[in-house]
């Protein structure tokens, strides 16, 4: 599999995902601050000309979600996933795709966005922040005790929401954010992220 990416950006969550498998893997840069996304051999790739996107083989998938639901499937001896049929399952699939809700509320928190929360479709930032704290609370994991790709999304939006300031650091949200930096792909990840 090779993934695209850059430094300091969305991809670094999908980094952390396939650090988290443990199977080799490639890694090619895009740097998206010299336009090397806007090329037509990258709009191939990725129409958006985004990072992060993965080809394996004939396979190219875009979209942050969509990569860890790939990997997370392709490389089920990871455990990153609960299979069909498994009860967590459709928890894992809900968190999973929560994290554009994430980024639409902290872009209505930052931009003062006034939207009703009946049509805003990530509901409100309260909304938003309230039902993540929730969801974490409990742990260590969003699933229990089991760790999963939803919880590279989540942790990376909340890793990104508290460094950013853009949440406060409600004492769920720090000690989630604390257990998914301690895990090794983490820190392997935001070690390459930071060179």
């Amino acid at each position: 599999m090779k993934l695209y990416w850059c430094p300091q950006s969305r991809a670094i969550t999908a980094l952390w995902m396939m650090e988290e498998t443990g199977i080799p893997y490639e890694r090619e840069l895009i740097d998206i601050r010299a336009g090397s996304q806007s090329t037509p051999e990258y709009a191939a790739i990725n129409p958006m000309m985004k990072v992060p996107a993965l080809e394996d083989g004939p396979v190219k998938v875009a979209e942050t979600g969509a990569v860890l639901a790939y990997v997370a499937e392709r490389v089920p001896e990871a455990q990153l996933a609960p299979p069909v049929g498994d009860p967590k399952r459709g928890d894992y699939l809900r968190w999973l795709f929560f994290g554009p809700m994430i980024e639409a509320a902290f872009t209505q928190k930052v931009t003062g966005l006034d939207l009703a929360s009946s049509t805003a479709g990530w509901g409100s930032y309260d909304r938003v922040i309230d039902v993540l704290e929730v969801g974490v609370k409990d742990g260590p994991w969003l699933l229990g005790e089991r760790f999963s790709a939803a919880d590279v999304m989540i942790g990376s939006s909340l890793h990104f929401g508290m460094m950013f300031k853009l949440i406060e650091p409600r004492p769920a949200f720090a000690g989630y954010v604390e257990r998914c930096a301690a895990r090794p792909a983490f820190q392997r990840s935001q070690a390459m992220g930071n060179a």
